[in-house]
């Protein structure tokens, strides 16, 4: 037993790894256009949206984004009131990750993993964060790939078995699973890729699998919140503004789990693209209610949060 949750720790650390070399090559080529480009093209609801949406499929990763737009909102480059829509498109775009991880890839690992070590080794600048690219991205498929190896020898253990057993009768307790695992790990992505492992293999039904997807929106607010943290009272506004978003979407969503799962099974046949496009439409859906009513949203949040 001890062998196996030893190696899903190295699995989900293989995945944040690949995620944060992937991301730093892109920084390294783009940092300051990127920093510089959310500054100056955020100044409507919806250019933010695109903005936010953008560059989250571009980093793969919505708490990097979320922490560069609480940087900014604390340095005064941009007001509470634009970020808000780019919380809204990096909850978007962060669902990028998973329609790529949904199809099987394993075929890509070698080439992209040599490729990678190739081009890391190289001193220009373009060739070597194009390695980080791939190095980053072939170790996410490695991972994905170990968790959907380990899923069945842990769902044979008393304490796993049960578990599922429980969050498939009971959603709640999939979607508290989904709010502490996504806390800890500091990745939405990679708790829902976890789920889609159980999910391909059987052990876990799409219902509880939108449940865990649900709660990792909520719990990788902790990014957001953590990074605020001494700022200013309007960057402490923007880490409250994602964690009321991400509420108010699972709480909309979740008595209805049933009937969009019946709605998401329509939209493919394996279980993992069944999540992720369970995870765009909900993102999309949720962010374009939110988008018409950004002023509103952004008085309330001031108001609930007087005191900062």
């Amino acid at each position: 037993m001890n062998q196996l949750f030893s190696m899903f720790i190295i699995y989900i650390a293989l995945f944040l790894f690949g995620m944060t070399v992937m991301r730093q090559g892109l920084l390294q080529l783009q940092r300051q256009r990127v920093t510089d480009w959310i500054a100056y093209t955020v100044n409507t609801p919806l250019k933010s949206l695109i903005v936010g949406t953008i560059v989250t499929s571009l980093l793969q990763s919505s708490s990097a984004v979320m922490i560069i737009t609480v940087g900014l909102v604390a340095a005064g480059v941009i007001t509470f009131r634009n970020s808000v829509g780019i919380i809204l498109g990096a909850n978007i775009g962060t669902v990028v990750t998973l329609e790529i991880i949904a199809f099987d890839l394993s075929w890509l690992i070698f080439p992209l993993l040599i490729t990678g070590v190739l081009f890391i080794v190289m001193r220009n600048q373009l060739l070597f964060c194009t390695g980080c690219f791939f190095f980053g991205f072939s170790s996410i498929l490695v991972a994905v790939d170990g968790f959907e190896k380990l899923a069945s020898p842990l769902s044979s253990l008393t304490l796993i078995y049960d578990w599922l057993l429980s969050a498939n009768n009971i959603i709640s307790i999939a979607g508290a699973a989904g709010i502490l695992l996504s806390a800890v790990i500091q990745s939405s992505s990679a708790v829902t890729a976890i789920a889609m492992s159980f999910m391909n293999e059987g052990f876990l039904s799409l219902p509880s699998g939108i449940a865990i997807m649900l709660g990792a929106n909520i719990g990788t607010c902790a990014t957001a919140w953590l990074a605020s943290i001494g700022g200013s009272r309007e960057a402490k506004l923007t880490a409250y503004a994602h964690i009321w978003l991400n509420i108010a979407g699972a709480a909309l969503f979740f008595p209805f789990i049933m009937q969009f799962s019946s709605l998401i099974e329509m939209t493919a046949t394996a279980p993992s693209q069944q999540l992720a496009h369970a995870a765009l439409l909900f993102n999309i859906f949720t962010s374009l209610i939110v988008l018409p009513f950004i002023k509103h949203f952004s008085r309330f949040v001031e108001w609930a949060h007087k005191r900062g």
